[in-house]
């Protein structure tokens, strides 16, 4: 049985580093069940661009770095919370700049049960945050950051991707080589894995992702998956454990009705 990993960071406190133990097995092709897709307003995020013209990737990689940033979470670890063995704990993901008043989209187990939050951008600011809207069964959170200037991402229409396209995911792979750039194709569109925590021994479903090969690592969790014009098109989620070049991506189109909500919520 194929087993997958929901990549974010976890390590003890009081310990040497260890990765967020979501295992997962690959379920059956279905089409998209993800919540269904809303217009963010033209402040939030650039529409998609139509343009078939060669893109200079340097200048795309670069310019999308700069709305990725990176999520420290401070709290428990997810283990029963009655045991004698539950220690403080720092988990580490990565997250999607999605308006410039502060609101990051970014994977629910990369925020969940965390004491504190802050947010780590790629021109050296440190930011304080708190969550703002989560809906956990499909592993998506928005948070807000505070007291900085935030530049959003370019949100793109993830119905339009099409299996063999480039993606690139970006993120923060192990928790430590910050804004890090994989470059692979769509290996596979409507997806379904069923991830669960063996240590509490639970699982969700999450259906209609994207797979891709680029390399997805824990820490990425939370991260871009972008197309060669810089356009978010997935939210980097999880990774087979047991196979190369596996990964999972969940399409930006599912998150878009969340983030309004957040974006009214913080208004």
């Amino acid at each position: 049985m194929r087993t997958l990993l929901a990549v974010a960071m976890l390590s003890a406190v009081v310990g040497s580093g260890l990765t967020f133990g979501m295992a997962a097995a690959l379920g059956g092709l279905s089409p998209a069940a993800l919540a269904p897709a809303a217009t963010l307003a033209p402040t939030d995020a650039q529409s998609a661009s139509t343009s078939d013209e060669p893109t200079d990737l340097v200048g795309v990689v670069s310019k999308a770095r700069e709305s990725v940033v990176t999520i420290t979470a401070r709290g428990a670890s997810p283990r029963d919370p009655f045991s004698p063995f539950n220690v403080p704990a720092t988990g580490v993901g990565s997250g999607i700049v999605v308006s410039s008043n502060g609101l990051i989209l970014t994977n629910y187990h990369v925020v969940e049960n965390a004491d504190t939050l802050s947010v780590a951008t790629s021109d050296g600011q440190t930011l304080d945050a708190t969550v703002i809207s989560t809906d956990a069964a499909h592993d998506l959170a928005v948070i807000r950051a505070t007291g900085g200037e935030l530049k959003a991402a370019t949100l793109g229409d993830s119905d339009q991707l099409l299996v063999g396209q480039t993606v690139l995911a970006i993120g923060s792979p192990l928790g430590e080589f910050t804004e890090t750039v994989t470059r692979g194709i769509v290996s596979a569109l409507d997806r379904d894995i069923t991830v669960g925590d063996e240590a509490a021994g639970a699982s969700k479903s999450l259906s209609g992702l994207i797979q891709t090969d680029a390399a997805i690592n824990p820490g990425n969790s939370g991260g871009p998956l972008i197309n060669e014009r810089g356009e978010v098109m997935g939210i980097n989620s999880a990774v087979s454990r047991q196979a190369e070049g596996i990964g999972f991506a969940i399409p930006i189109n599912a998150a878009k009705s969340l983030i309004d909500q957040a974006a009214a919520a913080a208004a």
